[in-house]
């Protein structure tokens, strides 16, 4: 699911500490920066929201750590 991220996102993204990016995924491999599943991570990047501008990309079997 990819949504648009604006600033009221961003915001409540801090204020929560809202999680669902692949580092905070209990399916994340940190050592090879690669998904259990082998999907691509990309999108789902803490990096990959430093642009205001991207849009916001929900993975189906993010796990919480």
């Amino acid at each position: 699911m990819k949504i648009e991220q604006d600033a009221k996102f961003r915001e409540q993204r801090e204020r929560f500490r809202l999680r669902f990016n692949c580092e905070h995924c209990a399916l994340f491999d940190d050592e090879n920066e690669k998904c259990a599943h082998g999907y691509p991570t990309a999108e789902h990047r803490e990096a990959h929201y430093a642009d205001p501008n991207a849009r916001i990309v929900f993975c189906k079997h993010f796990e919480l750590m």
